[in-house]
C-alpha cells in the first residue's frame, strides 16, 4: 500500500496514470499534450522523477528558464507545457496528494498573441509550380498540396480540411461546419480543386473522406484496445506533424523567409482578399469569424511591411501574367460574392 501511495506521489508516475485514463476515457489527442509535457519536464529533469511535494516556484522558474535558453521554445509552447503541468499538479492537490504551493504564480501561462504572417502571391504560384518528380518527394508533394488547398479553401483549418467528407460535396459546392466556431461554410468547388483532389482519389476510394489524411496508412498497430476514434486521432496527429515538417523542408528550399505552414496559407487569403479591395464584411465571412472586429484584429495583425509587399504584387496584378491563373482568381472570389447574394435573395 505505502508503495502505491509513493508511486502516485511522484511527479512522473501521477502524469503516467493520467495519460492512462485519458487513453481509456478516449482523450487521445489530450494524452498526446500530457505526454509531450512529461516528456519535456523529463528531459529538463536528465529523467530523475519528483515528488509532487517538491515542486515549488523555483522549480518551476528554472524549467521555464531551461524552455527559453536550452529548449529554445518560444513563449506560447512554454506556457502550454506549464499549463498542463498546473493542471496536473491541481489535480494531485485535490487528490490530497500534495499541499497548495501554488508553483506556477511566477511563470507565465497565458497566450500571448502571435504575428500572423502573409507571404507575396509570387510565394504562392512558386508554391504552386514546384514539379513532383524534380523539386519534390511524394511527401513533400503531399505537404505542398495540402498548403495550396488550404489557400484555395480560404485558408480552411487543417482539422476542417483533414474531417471533410465525400458527402460535404455535392453539387459544385463543398459545404462544411468549421470545428472552431461551429459556423457553416459554403464554397464553390472549382477545376483546380478537382485536380488536386484526383490526384488522391485512390487513396480514399474505401474511405469516406475526401482526403487521405485519416485514411490507414499501412502501419496500423494491432491492438484491439485501440478504437475507431483514437486510431483517427492517431493518423490525424501523425499527418499534421508530417505536413507541418515538409512545408518548412521545402518552403526554407525554395527561399521563403520565415515558416511555411498552413496558418500562412490562410493569411495569405484573407491579406489578398482586403489587397483586392474586398470588404472586411466578406472577408469576415469567409473566414468563418463570429463578427468583423474579429477580422480587423486579424487583419491588422499582419505585419505592416508583408501588406506592403502584398500591395505591389497583388493577385490581379500577378496572375494576370497567365490566364489560367488570373481565371482562378477572378472565380475564387467572385465566385465567393455570387455565393453570398445567392444566399441574401434566398432569405429575403
Amino acid at each position: 500500500m505505502s508503495r502505491n501511495k509513493k508511486t502516485s506521489e511522484s511527479l512522473f508516475q501521477f502524469m503516467n496514470l493520467l495519460i492512462a485514463l485519458l487513453l481509456k476515457n478516449g482523450q487521445y489527442r489530450t494524452s498526446l499534450h500530457y505526454k509531450a509535457s512529461l516528456n519535456s519536464f523529463k528531459r529538463y529533469r536528465d529523467n530523475k522523477d519528483i515528488a509532487l511535494k517538491e515542486i515549488d516556484s523555483e522549480v518551476m522558474r528554472s524549467y521555464e528558464a531551461y524552455l527559453h535558453h536550452t529548449a529554445e521554445v518560444c513563449k506560447n509552447t512554454s506556457s502550454f507545457y506549464l499549463r498542463i503541468l498546473r493542471a496536473t499538479y491541481n489535480k494531485a492537490v485535490a487528490k490530497g496528494l500534495t499541499p497548495q504551493q501554488h508553483p506556477f504564480s511566477d511563470v507565465y501561462t497565458g497566450i500571448a498573441q502571435t504575428r500572423k504572417r502573409a507571404i507575396p502571391t509570387e510565394n504562392v504560384s512558386q508554391i504552386k509550380s514546384l514539379q513532383s518528380v524534380k523539386d519534390l518527394t511524394p511527401k513533400e508533394e503531399m505537404a505542398r498540396d495540402t498548403f495550396l488547398m488550404s489557400f484555395y479553401l480560404r485558408g480552411i483549418s487543417f482539422i476542417d480540411l483533414a474531417h471533410l467528407r465525400k458527402s460535404d460535396l455535392k453539387d459544385g459546392y463543398l459545404h462544411y461546419t468549421r470545428r472552431k466556431t461551429g459556423q457553416r461554410l459554403t464554397i464553390r468547388w472549382e477545376k483546380e480543386m478537382q485536380e488536386l483532389l484526383e490526384k488522391y482519389q485512390a487513396q480514399t476510394a474505401s474511405s469516406s473522406y475526401l482526403f487521405p489524411f485519416l485514411v490507414d496508412d499501412g502501419n496500423k498497430r494491432q491492438d484491439k484496445t485501440i478504437d475507431k476514434k483514437q486510431d483517427e486521432a492517431r493518423l490525424y496527429h501523425n499527418a499534421e506533424a508530417r505536413i507541418s515538417y515538409h512545408l518548412r523542408k521545402f518552403g526554407a528550399t525554395i527561399g521563403i523567409k520565415g515558416k511555411l505552414t498552413l496558418y500562412v496559407a490562410r493569411h495569405s487569403w484573407a491579406t489578398t482578399a482586403r489587397d483586392n479591395h474586398i470588404s472586411i464584411s466578406v472577408i469576415s465571412e469567409a473566414l468563418g469569424h463570429h463578427s468583423e472586429t474579429t477580422t480587423q484584429i486579424y487583419l491588422r495583425s499582419i505585419k505592416s511591411s508583408e501588406v506592403d509587399v502584398l500591395r505591389n504584387s497583388t493577385f490581379f496584378q500577378y496572375f494576370s501574367r497567365t490566364q489560367s491563373s488570373k481565371s482562378l482568381i477572378e472565380r475564387m472570389f467572385f465566385g465567393f460574392l455570387c455565393l453570398l447574394y445567392r444566399d441574401s435573395e434566398e432569405l429575403e
